[in-house]
């Protein structure tokens, strides 16, 4: 199925590693261009590097306020076109209520949520009619996910935001879609897992609990994530997709 990406030009952010490193390269290996983004230069750069041609690595936070105007001047710059953005953060610090702080609340805050709604503003501006603003947020928009409090807190949030905008957008042309992912094999899911005193078991109970009875790889997210962002689900927008191996039982 040819999905429509060739030469299309995306922003990835969290772009060098985990699942947004798996839609950036996804993205490029279907024929789009990517600026992939990372809070390290070196990681950056290694990480476009390894796309080729079609990819640049650009170092931002994404708390920074002159991230997002950074990033849509970047696709212009080196690919000469903007056609959407994927918005895909790091996770906040595991804990529960009495183990989190305020300073680390306020800086989830700035990152995960305002950051995001900052990113997804400048696209708004900027995008055009097939324009597609995404996000990657988690399982935990629908079920919260036991020692993830901040998380917990501020995807459900994001999620409620990115319905709200894909009302306003829609007519522009221009469509809001969230990828929910589950236990999705990356170093992030890996490091979860080891904060229990039996990492292995821990693994193998929560594989119980997914239909499909294991974890899901990098690739099959990132293909999820390339097609939500595609001229193919030109049809789609307001949408949650959970990437989750069928672990969420509602509709």
């Amino acid at each position: 199925m040819d999905l429509g990406l060739r030469d299309r030009v995306y922003v990835v952010t969290g772009g060098t590693r985990g699942l947004g490193n798996a839609a950036a390269r996804e993205l490029v290996a279907d024929g789009a261009k990517v600026v992939l983004t990372g809070r390290d230069a070196d990681r950056a750069a290694e990480a476009a590097a390894a796309l080729g041609a079609n990819a640049v690595g650009v170092v931002v936070d994404n708390s920074d306020p002159e991230a997002p105007a950074r990033l849509v001047a970047a696709a212009r710059e080196h690919f000469g076109r903007f056609d959407g953005i994927l918005i895909s953060v790091g996770g906040p610090p595991p804990g529960y209520l009495t183990d989190t702080t305020d300073e680390q609340w306020a800086a989830a805050f700035d990152s995960v949520f305002l950051g995001a709604v900052r990113l997804a503003r400048r696209a708004a501006e900027e995008l055009r009619e097939g324009g597609v603003i995404g996000f990657v947020l988690s399982g935990s928009v629908y079920e919260p996910i036991p020692g993830l409090t901040i998380s917990n807190g501020l995807r459900p949030g994001l999620a409620g935001f990115a319905k709200s905008i894909s009302d306003e957008l829609g007519p522009h042309g221009i469509r809001v879609v969230g990828l929910l992912p589950g236990r999705i094999d990356t170093d992030r899911v890996r490091e979860l897992d080891a904060l229990s005193a039996d990492p292995a078991a821990t693994r193998t109970a929560n594989e119980t609990r997914i239909p499909l009875r294991r974890y899901g790889t990098p690739e099959e997210f990132g293909r999820a994530a390339a097609f939500l962002l595609s001229p193919a689900a030109s049809y789609l927008t307001g949408i949650m997709l959970p990437v989750d191996g069928g672990f969420r039982h509602g509709f």
